[in-house]
């Protein structure tokens, strides 16, 4: 593994993961009626730690693209999950609370996880598959389980919406890092000229705005604790899924090393849920005032 693609993946996941939490504070004190609308953006760009949060996105997903111009998917996408790692440190320097048992046990078990991973799994580029049908299912599986998802996720978006919501953002965020590969490949090729003809860009920039939305909207119903393990676990997933299924990215396919790519990525989940449970993660402002009346209730009857 290059050093410099280990240096831009942490260096995107610190950007991504401290943004995230400035979005989610910011995020919590929008109005509910602006849930998965295009105005949550507008209201919330009047925010300056929103602001602050989208700016740290920003240069986040910039160095992430650079790590997937220098690497291969299946070996960024792992790296890119330790956001948590960076968004922990953050709440819990908000919260004042200890790591504790909980906190080193998912920090090790994603840590782990992604070693475990990418060194038995020996990520490598290889040739894209020529076959664009193969491509577009796999693009309009994601697409439409992220559709499935935020649709359901309607119904629900006060007990499991947010989680759903998170998924679904982090399906289109693992498409999103696989067609920005695509459009580095083309500029590199052609420049600006083959890169304005293709579809990828564009798509690139519809998958990020709808993300957004889906992730805004997360954050503004439920705290960081249910939407963040989600959206961290799923992209990286997607993005492998992606990697390997139409961008020529090559793992090593004997049982042995299946076994402890899968045992790691399993790890990963885990360490994502530990850590995203961690009482230094904080609550919403929504969530708590939901708890508040149902605890006031009682005593109304």
């Amino acid at each position: 593994m290059s050093v410099l693609v280990l240096v831009l993946a942490l260096s995107a996941a610190c950007c991504l993961g401290f943004g995230f939490v400035l979005q989610q504070n910011a995020a919590q004190r929008a109005p509910l009626k602006d849930f998965l609308s295009f105005r949550l953006l507008i209201d919330l760009v009047k925010v300056p730690r929103w602001l602050g949060g989208i700016a740290l996105m920003v240069v986040g997903m910039a160095l992430g693209a650079a790590a997937l111009g220098q690497g291969e998917l299946s070996l960024v996408e792992p790296l890119l999950a330790t956001n948590l790692l960076f968004a922990l440190a953050l709440s819990r320097r908000q919260t004042k609370q200890s790591l504790g048992r909980q906190g080193w046990a998912g920090l090790l078990l994603l840590a782990g996880g992604v070693t475990a991973f990418i060194v038995a799994g020996q990520p490598q580029g290889g040739a894209a598959t020529a076959d664009p049908v193969r491509q577009y299912l796999i693009i309009g599986a994601m697409v439409g389980l992220a559709l499935l998802l935020t649709t359901h996720a309607k119904r629900s978006r006060l007990s499991s919406g947010p989680v759903l919501l998170a998924l679904a953002a982090g399906l289109l965020y693992g498409v999103q890092d696989a067609l920005t590969r695509v459009s580095g490949q083309k500029f590199s090729e052609g420049g600006f000229a083959e890169l304005l003809t293709g579809w990828q860009p564009y798509a690139v920039l519809a998958l990020g705005v709808t993300g957004l939305v889906l992730v805004q909207s997360a954050f503004e119903t439920a705290s960081l604790r249910k939407s963040l393990p989600a959206l961290t676990a799923a992209q990286p997933l997607a993005g492998i899924i992606c990697g390997v299924g139409f961008l020529g990215d090559r793992l090593r396919t004997d049982a042995v090393a299946l076994s402890w790519e899968i045992g790691g990525l399993l790890a990963v989940v885990a360490g994502i849920v530990l850590l995203g449970l961690h009482p230094a993660m904080p609550h919403g402002l929504a969530e708590r005032a939901r708890a508040g009346k149902l605890q006031a209730q009682p005593q109304q009857v």
